[in-house]
């Protein structure tokens, strides 16, 4: 069971890109970096509002829970 981060796939279909997004919603580029490359063990959401607001979209557009296909 994960929570995979699409922050990538939301920056690309806004062609929007990783600096951009971090001058908007006033987080650094490494810890962007950190939630893209699902590395991130914890994401506030004061960061999940600021991120939305800047990309036009909802939390479900960035955020995906992938169950274990053998336990389900």
């Amino acid at each position: 069971m994960a929570i995979i981060v699409n922050l990538d796939v939301m920056l690309a279909r806004r062609k929007m890109s990783l600096t951009e997004l971090s001058e908007r919603v006033g987080v650094t580029m490494a810890n962007l970096s950190i939630l893209k490359t699902g590395k991130a063990r914890a994401m506030r959401f004061t960061t999940l509002n600021a991120i939305c607001k800047a990309l036009d979209c909802q939390p479900g557009d960035i955020l995906e829970y992938r169950g274990d296909a053998h336990n389900a």
